[in-house]
């Protein structure tokens, strides 16, 4: 599959299938943005979960995101995940625990991914485009709690703090949970990327590093209760 995808990007294509083909893709771009604004437009005040869809039930950090998530909700937030398993069913079962806004936003890959069941129904969505559904993690969340994960997760992770660093979106919190395992990163960013100047010793401020469920719920309402935003509504 790899290959045919290679063999036909590396293919010269005629005027009409490049005109044909990309113009289609614009339209489908601006309907996944749209139905996603509309749906996402009343949510009220979310915090985003990140995380790896690979990690099972009986993991620490899926019963530490299901208690964050629950927590969370408590305060009056609602939560956002990418609607399949792990960490994400894992966020979604929290809201869902707590009786809080569920939301998930899935994309359709060849595997690993499917909805979980704890997604309340109006805010369950799917998605072709990646790009499109950052946009919507980030639009729509007032706060982001970023559990163990892979590539996908580290991709979420520094599209937010991109954001927050160059001010296109406010400064709001970023949780990083489990310092053995954001340990190495962390490390790196001290000693290569500000050592060789690619970034601010204040970017290292974008983020704080938690080990418990409570301490990542408490750093969301330190915040909120900073700034006197009151988001039960």
């Amino acid at each position: 599959m790899n290959e045919t995808k290679l063999h036909n990007s590396l293919r010269q294509k005629t005027w009409d299938e490049t005109i044909t083909k990309d113009s289609w893709m614009v339209f489908k771009v601006m309907a996944e943005f749209v139905d996603g604004y509309e749906k996402l437009a009343k949510i009220g005040p979310c915090v985003s979960i990140f995380g790896s869809a690979r990690l099972k039930p009986e993991s620490k950090y899926y019963e530490m995101a299901v208690e964050i998530a629950e927590k969370i909700t408590r305060l009056g937030f609602g939560i956002i995940t990418g609607g399949g398993p792990g960490i994400m069913e894992a966020g979604n079962k929290g809201a869902f625990n707590g009786k809080g806004r569920s939301i998930g936003l899935n994309i359709d890959l060849p595997f690993e991914q499917h909805f979980n069941p704890y997604i309340n129904k109006s805010y369950s969505m799917n998605f072709d485009y990646f790009f499109v559904r950052k946009v919507m993690f980030v639009k729509y969340s007032q706060g982001f709690v970023v559990m163990p994960g892979g590539f996908g997760t580290l991709d979420e992770l520094t599209e937010a703090m991109t954001l927050i660093q160059t001010n296109k979106i406010g400064k709001f919190p970023i949780v990083l949970v489990g310092s053995e395992f954001w340990g190495g990163l962390l490390d790196w960013f001290k000693a290569t990327l500000l050592k060789e100047g690619m970034i601010a010793e204040d970017d290292l401020d974008l983020y704080r590093v938690v080990d418990t469920a409570d301490e990542a719920v408490a750093h969301i309402k330190a915040f909120y209760d900073k700034y006197s935003v009151n988001v039960n509504f």
